[in-house]
């Protein structure tokens, strides 16, 4: 694999999503009542089935009940990092928002005397782990997403995507959304610079010359499947957790990962310093990632797993970072877009959005 805030930043860096809940965050008391509590604070997806599948089992096994904060990522970094002594004992976050939090120094430094488990983590997440951006729960990638009818061709390849063609077809996440960053990554590629060593000046480059492809970038899932389902685009770039919505509206859809490679995007989870109950929010993050944990997410919430035991069928593996997909998968630094993003979003706006 491959290495790749200041507060003043803080409010670009807020716009990263990873798999965002709602915009604001609510507190919710699960039913259960142990003699144990702990508070979690998580993503809004799909609760019922982070109730079902991971709060429902925990509280059984540990007597324990756990009130949720569920909210996107940026809302819930800020609200602990404004107030560390918020009575949050676990938080989930994106990648960016963990390295934040990290660098402000908001979190236990947690290790295999408190989180076994962390021992079974795959190389990927080993490596972030060790940045300090928390221990990875889920990871997501970039691919491509065609129709290959209307194209005409196979695209194999991340420069397939320059190719002068494919003009006013295409489109791209906003640097705003998770992939936007990684969009980067990929266009840096193709300049043939690694785009640490110019902080993106090749990138943007390549951008001006993608820009005649691109009749669009995009900021939601949702409006990505209703352009192919319109018929206004047939290629984008896409991270693999929302193709499953895209071929959803758009059944001639085909998903890609180049053979070249692609980047990842970890979700991570955290024990702050203010947490009161530390022993049992140990105990909730060596459950997240253990490998049953981690098989049923992988199943019911198509969430690329982190822990190395688990395997997967070739159906429940579809469309998820895993297997030879997980092997070409890059991690990016993470404190490196931070302290960049502020002059990228005004870049690219200048260049994407004009």
């Amino acid at each position: 694999m491959k290495k790749k805030l200041l507060i003043g930043v803080l409010a670009t860096a807020t716009l990263l999503m990873a798999a965002c809940g709602n915009s604001e965050a609510n507190t919710k008391e699960e039913s259960k009542s142990g003699s144990k509590s702990l508070v979690v604070s998580t993503f809004g997806l799909s609760e019922d089935i982070v109730k079902k599948d991971i709060i429902a089992p925990f509280e059984k096994v540990n007597d324990a009940k756990v009130t949720l904060e569920v909210g996107n990522s940026a809302d819930r970094y800020t609200k602990l990092l404004n107030n560390p002594n918020a009575g949050i004992d676990v938080i989930e976050l994106a990648q960016a928002n963990a390295t934040q939090g990290d660098k402000e120094d908001l979190f236990e430094k947690i290790t295999e005397k408190e989180v076994p488990n962390i021992k079974e983590l795959t190389a990927g997440a080993k490596e972030v782990y060790e940045s300090g951006a928390g221990i990875p729960i889920a990871v997501n990638s970039v691919g491509i997403v065609y129709n290959k009818e209307k194209v005409g061709k196979e695209i194999t390849s991340w420069d397939d995507l320059w190719s002068s063609d494919l003009k006013g077809k295409i489109s791209v996440p906003d640097i705003s959304t998770t992939a936007g960053p990684l969009m980067l990554y990929i266009a840096s590629d193709h300049a043939g610079v690694d785009i640490t060593t110019d902080k993106g000046k090749a990138a943007f480059n390549a951008m001006k010359e993608l820009k005649p492809n691109v009749v669009k970038t995009y900021s939601k899932s949702s409006d990505l499947a209703n352009m192919f389902q319109s018929g206004e685009i047939e290629v984008a770039v896409v991270a693999d957790f929302a193709v499953d919505i895209i071929q959803g509206a758009s059944k001639d859809a085909t998903y890609v990962v180049p053979e070249s490679g692609t980047y990842a995007n970890f979700n991570t989870i955290n024990v702050p310093k203010s947490s009161k109950n530390k022993e049992l929010a140990y105990t909730f993050v060596n459950d997240r990632i253990s490998e049953a944990s981690q098989k049923a997410k992988a199943v019911s919430l198509n969430e690329g797993p982190t822990n190395s035991k688990v395997t997967l069928d070739e159906k429940q593996a579809e469309n998820k970072t895993y297997g030879k997909v997980a092997d070409r998968a890059k991690t990016v630094d993470f404190s490196f877009i931070n302290d960049n993003l502020s002059k990228w979003v005004d870049q690219w706006n200048r260049t994407m959005n004009q």
